[in-house]
């Protein structure tokens, strides 16, 4: 079947220590270690394809065995993979660590994920699909240059502008169909705090210039900011183990709600709500993403339940 979704970012290989507590500067602590596929791109690849869509993913590795090893987890996940090697970097690593109430922090070192160039991304890996997804990961020329590809082909373009750094390119939003931050990332592109009312919220989106905005506000769910009018979908209750790829799990969710229902924005919505909230209740990162039965066992659990 040919790709539906075309994800155009990071491979990361995720190294994660789990602790009591995150140690303070100079402090030693100790914990347990995992090791597993991660980066954003390759997550919302992962997220998108075990919700039900068919996926191609563009990133870039290195000549190693940690690249190698990427190709063979994509295939394994029925994604296909188109992934360049560049000699002169290694493949992308993270270090995460994870406290005992399953908050995060993060280092990432993007080694070949960050010289993915747009001669990587030809027209021919874009032309079919119906969404193009970029991130923050990725640097701005291949993310401008996918997207003006997206837009020639028909596809709808969504940007999820994690990590949001100094480098940020704001006339990518000129691009973006659907943009999807979080708090932190909203605050950093218009000085909004997402403390207020969504109707202040909504507000805020509106101004910057792109057709729909979704604000992923953790255990309060998302806001959908469209140009008429809002709606807040709430999140699930559920107990989370590890934050860790939520919202890379929302992302690929909303984007396999968006293939599954025509484009329906709101539908997606709760699909990527769903999607992110069952990701959480188990460690790892791409490892988390919950298959589509999972999701639409949750999504029917709360329509008996006469949730919205």
């Amino acid at each position: 079947m040919k790709p539906k979704i075309v994800v155009v970012g990071s491979f990361v290989r995720d190294l994660s220590f789990r602790c009591a507590s995150f140690p303070a500067a100079g402090e030693t602590v100790l914990g347990t270690f995992a090791t597993g596929p991660g980066g954003k791109g390759s997550n919302q690849a992962v997220a998108a394809a075990r919700a039900g869509a068919p996926v191609r993913f563009v990133g870039a590795v290195g000549r190693d065995n940690l690249g190698r090893e990427a190709a063979l987890f994509l295939k394994s996940e029925g994604i296909d993979a188109c992934l360049p090697a560049k000699p002169r970097y290694s493949t992308a690593a993270a270090m995460i660590l994870v406290d005992s109430s399953g908050q995060n922090e993060i280092v990432v070192a993007l080694g070949a994920s960050a010289v993915l160039s747009p001669r990587n991304v030809p027209a021919s890996l874009l032309r079919g699909a119906r969404v193009v997804i970029c991130q923050g990961e990725a640097n701005n020329a291949v993310n401008m240059h996918s997207f003006r590809l997206a837009r020639r082909l028909g596809a709808t373009t969504v940007l999820n502008p994690a990590p949001m750094g100094p480098a940020f390119d704001r006339r990518i939003l000129a691009l973006t169909d659907i943009l999807v931050p979080n708090e932190s990332e909203f605050a950093a592109l218009t000085a909004h705090r997402p403390a207020g009312s969504m109707e202040a919220l909504h507000k805020a989106a509106r101004s910057l210039g792109v057709p729909t905005v979704v604000v992923t506000l953790g255990e309060s769910g998302c806001l959908v900011s469209a140009p008429d009018g809002w709606a807040a979908i709430p999140s699930h209750r559920v107990r989370a183990v590890d934050t860790t790829g939520a919202g890379d799990a929302f992302v690929g969710g909303l984007a396999a709600g968006l293939v599954r229902f025509g484009g329906d924005i709101l539908r997606a919505a709760r699909f990527g709500n769903a999607t992110a909230a069952l990701s959480v209740t188990r460690p790892g990162t791409a490892p988390s993403m919950p298959r589509l039965r999972e999701i639409d066992r949750l999504l029917r659990s709360r329509s008996r339940a006469g949730s919205p």
